[in-house]
């Protein structure tokens, strides 16, 4: 279907407080987006729907993460005035659009979903794998195809995902006409925000790794965390060469840090490259980089700091401002289901043309 209007969607589960690299990945981007009035609606959402999905004999941790995420969207930028902020469960048009979408995808095709294997290995369920938790990429697809999103942004590791939405709603529009959006991947402009290593040298920073750096964290903690991180183990002596690929600090820099703020806040570089061709050359000891890297994330981190600590004064507020925003998602999930059915043809008691059929047909016995 052509799109009308260029419309984001875009969310996170809350299963904790989001962290830094939430922030590069898709939070610093959701904000630049929202502000550069290139798109007509945007939508971000709590998944604690699917949060639930392998959560459910714990669902107060998902309740009480649902806070946590709305201070996190409004601290780093995100504008209830420019962004629709709402939960994934009261939207009730989603469940149903999600249960139809069943009829349009295999068990083999979820099963070899890349995202879907690295989720089911991670979280190690075995053979007891919750349904829920098997079918979330119809849930996702549904997510998107309900706001007729055109433009997703994410991370890398979600690009299977968003291909599977895309074809569940090709296959839907193939079936029952032209009806449903398919939408584009939006990945990250830098390459070193693709995908944030841990702090201890992981290949992702996650929540249950305990290797994040959470953009809540005092100043204290994140000066801390950025001491103990991962660099170059073969980088023994600062006279040592060392070596940037695999060296988390680096990374972070690359993610975070501008020349600007290099030239700034170290007297000796002008440019992030010059810094790194010392590095590799020999000279210039870890210590001095992860000072760099904890001045750069005090000057990121502060004002979402300052921000978060405003909203935490009225929380009764911020649950007004994600009611109004599922009031305004229900109402646009509402009307795209109504599409869905009449193209289903299960609007039964809005479409005349076969009331009055049936009433010809059974006045004929």
């Amino acid at each position: 279907m052509e799109p009308k209007e260029k419309i984001i969607l875009t969310g996170d589960r809350p299963t904790g407080r989001l962290h830094i690299g939430h922030y590069v990945g898709s939070l610093r981007r959701r904000v630049e987006l929202q502000n550069s009035g290139l798109y007509d609606k945007i939508f971000i959402f709590e998944a604690d729907a699917q949060a639930l999905t392998d959560n459910i004999d714990n669902p107060e941790k998902v309740r009480q993460n649902v806070i946590e995420v709305a201070l996190d969207y409004l601290s780093v930028g995100l504008d209830p005035q420019k962004s629709t902020l709402f939960i994934q469960s009261q939207i009730p048009e989603l469940t149903e659009l999600s249960f139809y979408f069943m009829d349009l995808v295999s068990v083999s095709r979820l099963q070899r979903n890349p995202t879907v294997k690295t989720e089911l290995k991670m979280r190690n369920f075995g053979e007891s794998i919750p349904v829920g938790f098997f079918t979330y990429p119809i849930s996702q697809a549904a997510d998107i195809a309900a706001f007729r999103a055109t433009t997703v942004p994410v991370g890398e590791d979600q690009e299977p995902m968003l291909e599977q939405c895309r074809e569940i709603v090709r296959r839907f529009n193939n079936i029952y006409g032209d009806t449903l959006v398919e939408p584009n991947i939006l990945l990250p402009e830098n390459a070193a925000c693709l995908r944030l290593p841990g702090t201890d040298g992981q290949a992702k920073m996650s929540k249950s790794l305990g290797n994040c750096i959470y953009l809540s964290d005092t100043a204290d903690d994140v000066a801390k965390k950025v001491k103990t991180m991962y660099t170059d183990p073969t980088h023994l002596q600062v006279s040592d060469p060392g070596h940037l690929e695999g060296n988390t600090v680096f990374t972070y820099l690359d993610a975070f840090a501008t020349d600007e703020q290099v030239s700034r806040l170290t007297s000796d570089y002008a440019t992030l490259q010059e810094m790194k061709d010392h590095y590799t050359r020999g000279g210039l000891g870890d210590v001095k980089c992860k000072k760099l890297l904890t001045a750069v994330l005090q000057e990121t981190l502060e004002p979402i700091r300052q921000r978060r600590a405003e909203f935490e004064k009225d929380i009764p507020a911020v649950y007004e401002i994600l009611q109004r925003g599922c009031e305004v998602a229900r109402e646009a999930a509402a009307a795209t289901m109504d599409s869905v059915r009449r193209a289903m043809k299960i609007n039964y008691f809005d479409d005349h043309a076969l009331i009055e059929e049936q009433a010809r047909r059974f006045a004929k016995v």
